[in-house]
């Protein structure tokens, strides 16, 4: 006879709320993706030159002129974010042009700074 697993949710206040909530949790596998991703964004860096993505399309020496870094620790963070999907190249003879992968990253950066700046 197998042992009955208890429903987590019996002793809540709110019952049916909890149940709602817990079904609409992701799975374990989407859960490690998404904290994966916001901790690539969770690095000042990174999240500059995320931000200086969203409004042009840059290459390495332009990017690193622009948040104050060597070319050589941009491209090493520009390699971790295309790691996470979140920026994709574009090369045009020997120059990489960076660009944010798509409208997820765009959102995803906007929406950090405006709620970031909301005080």
């Amino acid at each position: 006879m197998s042992a009955r697993v208890p429903d987590p949710c019996a002793a809540c206040t709110h019952p049916d709320a909890a149940a709602q909530a817990r079904q609409a949790l992701p799975d374990d596998t989407c859960v490690a993706d998404a904290t994966a991703l916001l901790k690539a964004v969770a690095d000042p860096t990174r999240l500059r030159l995320l931000s200086a993505l969203a409004a042009a399309e840059l290459c390495v020496h332009d990017l690193a002129l622009v948040v104050g870094a060597s070319e050589s620790a941009t491209s090493h963070q520009l390699r971790l974010l295309r790691a996470h999907r979140l920026v994709a190249p574009r090369k045009v003879g020997r120059t990489v042009y960076y660009r944010l992968a798509d409208q997820h990253v765009t959102l995803l950066i906007r929406n950090a700074l405006e709620h970031a700046q909301e005080r």
